[in-house]
């Protein structure tokens, strides 16, 4: 591992823990209808996997069925089930969540979430997390724009995926929840330095992570109570789209 990459990636996990730790300070995204940056993180998380990820995984289909020792079409049946499979138990998670605030409601408890799938909702995302901590060394394309590319993706992703689930457990979010997802993405990262897997697993990793991102961005952006914003979205998903475009033809 390059020592240059270790130490700017360092920072880049630097950049994901004040995320983390500090978007309870940031009273503009509390809003209502929802923060137009809000759904600008949206539409550049969105682009990211369509137009990088997705692709990349895609142009490796055959090292992979080589690897695994399948037909081409198998292994590639394989790895995008395991982004059905992220999209799978994040929506899972979110039905958890909902219905346990309901539940809650209901017994005049207030609005909130019982212990079991608050602890849940830690591990998965501190999951989550660590897997992303752990691409930031790994990642399916190499170079300083990739990695730029995957850094700006990422941290955007997470500011909108933390103001999410502090508005499901804004208490425990505070005292607890900030500092158990800070630190998974500093063991994710910790492990890449030290572990690396075949080419084969980080591609598994990576549809893995593409479909729980989807989910939560679909999750946050279309309920109609959240009253998000189009436009800026879509501004995300066409800035990104061509930065995109620009790495992949000056490459």
């Amino acid at each position: 591992m390059v020592q240059g990459e270790l130490a700017i990636t360092a920072a880049m996990v630097a950049g994901f823990v004040a995320i983390h730790l500090l978007v309870r300070y940031l009273r503009f995204l509390d809003v209502t209808p929802r923060s137009r940056w809000l759904s600008f993180a949206g539409g550049v998380a969105v682009a990211y996997i369509f137009l990088h990820v997705l692709p990349d995984i895609g142009m490796h289909q055959r090292e992979f069925a080589a690897e695994m020792g399948v037909e081409p079409t198998a292994a590639e049946s394989a790895i995008y089930s395991l982004a059905l499979a992220g999209l799978a138990i994040f929506y899972g998670l979110e039905r958890a969540v909902k219905t346990s605030r309901g539940e809650s409601r209901a017994k005049g408890e207030g609005d909130r979430v019982e212990s079991d799938v608050l602890y849940l909702h830690l591990v998965t995302y501190g999951t989550f997390n660590a897997l992303v901590g752990y691409l930031l060394l790994h990642r399916e394309e190499s170079g300083a724009w990739a990695l730029a590319l995957y850094f700006g993706a990422m941290g955007l992703h997470f500011l909108t995926a933390d103001f999410g689930m502090r508005q499901d457990h804004r208490e425990a979010y505070d005292k607890m929840g900030r500092w158990v997802i800070s630190a998974a993405v500093i063991a994710g990262w910790i492990i890449g330095a030290t572990v690396e897997l075949s080419p084969v697993a980080i591609g598994c990793l990576f549809a893995f992570l593409a479909g729980g991102i989807i989910l939560n961005v679909l999750k946050e952006e279309l309920p109609e109570e959240r009253q998000s914003y189009f436009l800026p979205f879509l501004f995300g998903v066409l800035l990104y789209a061509g930065l995109i475009m620009a790495e992949r033809h000056w490459a």
